[in-house]
């Protein structure tokens, strides 16, 4: 499983107020954190003001990059701001996102041609917004795969988000993105498929218990990267046990390891 770290983001309370007052301190303890707890990248997203956003994303960009180890995904829903914001990181990462919207595309899909090593996060929407079916997810996967192939950008350079909606608006929401996941593997299977796995307890009591429960859901049906919060213990701990139970860790090593570096399980 790849885990994106998802707690550098303006859309968390305590981090939007951090990036306000340029708390430096507070940002770099995130990434040591995240980076403890087993992240493989670190989403920097400054989710504010889109007037601020440029200066914002720039100012984080440097802090995480002053003591982070593991490679950034970048997060904007500007494209444009990706594009002006990509140069100032040290090692390739994951633009996140490239969707069926506007312009998206077009400008972010050249800049993933011409810089080598890098990947991006490709969102099941387009211009008629989120695609809530399984049948609507794979008929723009594939269009988005096939999009990236025209701009010379291989399959197995995109994460394939579905897209979960809340489980509390639309009643089969899960169902609809695990068997997305498994159609978009069947389509190509060279892909990664993602999902933020919060998503789809908006609105509802007792959040992580549903999170877990859907993270589960979504690696049996062949999830490959996860956007979560990996200091909690109860995440990670449902990611490498689901991975046991699903035959993705021989003689349960990776599980074992985990539990004796103090990683899930008790807290020591």
């Amino acid at each position: 499983m790849i885990i994106i770290g998802e707690k550098i983001n303006g859309a968390i309370p305590r981090t939007a107020a951090a990036i306000r007052e340029r708390d430096a301190e507070y940002v770099s303890d995130l990434v040591r954190a995240q980076e403890a707890s087993g992240a493989d990248y670190l989403d920097v997203c400054a989710g504010t003001d889109p007037s601020e956003e440029y200066a914002a994303l720039c100012w984080l960009i440097d802090v995480v990059q002053s003591v982070a180890t593991k490679p950034l995904c970048l997060d904007s829903p500007d494209p444009h701001i990706l594009e002006r914001v990509m140069e100032r990181v040290k090692q390739p990462g994951i633009l996140n996102s490239i969707s069926g919207e506007g312009q998206k595309c077009a400008i972010l899909l050249p800049l993933l041609r011409d810089a080598g090593g890098w990947q991006a996060v490709a969102l099941c929407c387009d211009n008629d917004g989120m695609a809530a079916t399984s049948d609507d997810k794979l008929r723009i996967a594939s269009w988005l795969i096939e999009e990236a192939d025209r701009y010379g950008v291989g399959p197995e350079r995109l994460h394939i988000d579905p897209l979960v909606l809340a489980l509390s608006a639309v009643n089969d929401a899960a169902l609809q993105f695990t068997t997305a996941i498994q159609r978009i593997h069947e389509l190509s299977p060279q892909v990664q498929v993602a999902a933020a796995i919060s998503n789809v307890s908006y609105g509802m009591p007792a959040r992580g218990l549903v999170n877990r429960n859907f993270l589960t859901m979504a690696i049996v049906a062949g999830l490959n990267t996860a956007i979560v919060d990996p200091t909690n213990r109860d995440i990670i701990g449902n990611i490498y046990a689901t991975e046991a139970l699903v035959n993705q860790d021989k003689f349960c090593r990776k599980y074992n390891n985990a539990y004796r570096a103090g990683r899930i399980g008790q807290a020591r």
